[in-house]
């Protein structure tokens, strides 16, 4: 199985690093994308009106636009021009030796060797896990990751795993108009179905 860092862990390794690999790990935490298309991102792909990155896929999957923070977003503005339309260093190599040479100092100086055990891959892992979490609907996770289902179906292990305290306890809501609707959407609720075109019940974890 996957090792699952804390969101704790991944939050200390990307403060602790340069500012560039700090937000190749802020990237990879926000949008499980594989380093192979991160690597690809052009500063067209970046949309900061609408806090969205455009991913240009690998390995025969699906493109697919995912949302980016308003933190994410400064890390990048703040980024040098270096790499012509690419926003990153597009050879991978160098970034993961980059990665590794800082991944290894931090270790050493907090004393913490579980650092170690985060790659650049274990932040898709951690992406997948932690929608399926939120969701708990595979078929989104699929499309965030542009996987396979059968891979992705590892993820409902790895939360199970991972969340064994969950109570799994939710708040129902009914929204009457678009209002309330719009409403019970920004305060994190999931439809559950509709009623008819006016009424809809919301849910979300206590």
């Amino acid at each position: 199985m996957p090792f699952i860092p804390t969101e704790q862990e991944i939050d200390l390794l990307i403060s602790a690093m340069g500012k560039t690999t700090s937000t190749v790990l802020q990237m990879l935490k926000e949008t499980g994308m594989r380093i192979g298309e991160l690597v690809q991102l052009k500063w067209i792909n970046l949309d900061g009106e609408r806090k969205t990155i455009s991913i240009t896929p690998e390995k025969g999957s699906n493109p697919r636009i995912l949302p980016v923070s308003d933190k994410l977003l400064g890390m990048i503005n703040k980024l040098p021009r270096n790499h012509g339309e690419n926003i990153f260093q597009p050879k991978k190599r160098m970034l993961r030796e980059y990665f590794c040479t800082q991944r290894k100092a931090i270790a050493e100086k907090l004393g913490n060797p579980k650092l170690l055990k985060i790659s650049f891959h274990t932040l898709r892992h951690w992406k997948g896990t932690m929608e399926y979490h939120k969701a708990k609907d595979i078929m989104h996770v699929k499309y965030v990751l542009a996987r396979a289902l059968n891979c992705t179906l590892i993820y409902i292990n790895l939360e199970a795993a991972l969340f064994l305290v969950d109570t799994d306890e939710w708040i129902s809501k009914v929204s009457h108009n678009l209002e309330e609707e719009t409403q019970l959407v920004e305060a994190g609720f999931q439809l559950v179905r509709s009623i008819n075109e006016t009424t809809a019940i919301y849910k979300k974890r206590k």
